[in-house]
């Protein structure tokens, strides 16, 4: 099977990897442009998908719209059976969708119809989920919405911060691929369409679905600062400066939303109901550390109180 891959990010390569392994003919790997990276921005990165490509000795495509007609041509001469989607970051147009001969599967790291969209690990994490998966779908013109082609639930334990979650589901991911594929080729897949009722949404995350509410309950902070760890970050401000906080524990404590009941060791913080314990920082500027090493420099006294 001649197979076109579309991805960019880390999520993306133990699919593309798994590909080649099993035997695969993956005629290109389609993913993003290289972008500046860095704070001077000075620096010209690729994407991890051309990376492992390159090292795969698999031709890469970098078309900066995937709707370009150059590209749509090169594509067509490449003649694939089937498109494959892992994390690419642009929607394919229909057009793009009906060139390979079996169309395009997708892989989603939710158990759709539930958490559609950009950020299903993150929201899964925030909205207290104790169970997602990985879903493969048959791609249509919607957003996450073409009929499933197969499914693996898995179980999401409480503490599991966004990172880890992330590389755990694109190992089984990658597994569920090649399932998918194989079942296809033998004619083995019986497509199910989604129920649109039961579908739930994970959008973008924003720079506000980031900032840390300490009106809220404890258990409600530790979830988004787990989720957004180790990228974005859930993020504080402390006298007017931006500080990013990890390694979160839920515990018992009192006081003002936001105050700093203890900064020894750890910062004990208090929420709007109960207290969160945070082993690491990163201030405004910094790297990430230890908190105790942030209190050593006296980056915050016992009294101080986030916003």
């Amino acid at each position: 099977m001649r197979v076109v891959f579309f991805g960019t990010p880390d999520f993306a390569v133990p699919s593309l990897a798994a590909l080649s392994g099993e035997g695969f003919d993956v005629v290109a790997a389609v993913t993003q442009p290289d972008r500046p990276r860095g704070r001077s921005r000075s620096s010209v990165e690729p994407p991890p998908v051309k990376v492992a490509a390159q090292s795969l000795e698999i031709p890469v495509l970098q078309p900066e719209r995937p709707s370009e007609g150059p590209f749509l041509e090169r594509l067509g001469e490449l003649a694939p059976d089937i498109g494959v989607v892992v994390a690419y970051g642009h929607i394919l147009k229909p057009e793009l969708l009906a060139l390979p001969k079996r169309g395009m599967v997708n892989l989603h790291p939710s158990l759709l119809p539930e958490l559609r969209g950009a950020a299903p690990i993150e929201w899964a994490i925030i909205g207290g989920l104790t169970r997602t998966g990985v879903t493969i779908i048959q791609l249509d013109a919607g957003m996450d919405s073409g009929p499933i082609l197969h499914q693996i639930p898995e179980d999401l334990p409480p503490e599991l911060t966004g990172g880890e979650l992330a590389a755990h589901l694109a190992e089984v991911g990658a597994e569920a691929l090649i399932e998918a594929l194989a079942l296809l080729e033998r004619g083995a897949i019986h497509p199910r369409a989604q129920d649109p009722a039961r579908a739930t949404f994970a959008p973008k995350l924003t720079r506000e679905h980031a900032r840390i509410d300490w009106s809220a309950p404890a258990e409600r902070v530790a979830r988004l600062v787990r989720a957004l760890d180790p990228k974005p970050g859930a993020w504080t401000e402390l006298e007017g400066r931006v500080v990013k906080l990890f390694g979160v524990a839920v515990t018992e404590g009192r006081g003002a939303p936001g105050e700093v009941l203890r900064a020894e060791n750890s910062l004990l913080v208090a929420t709007g109901a109960g207290a969160v314990r945070l082993e690491e920082v990163q201030p405004e500027g910094k790297a990430r550390m230890a908190s105790a090493a942030w209190v050593r420099g006296r980056g915050v006294r016992g009294d101080a109180r986030f916003r």
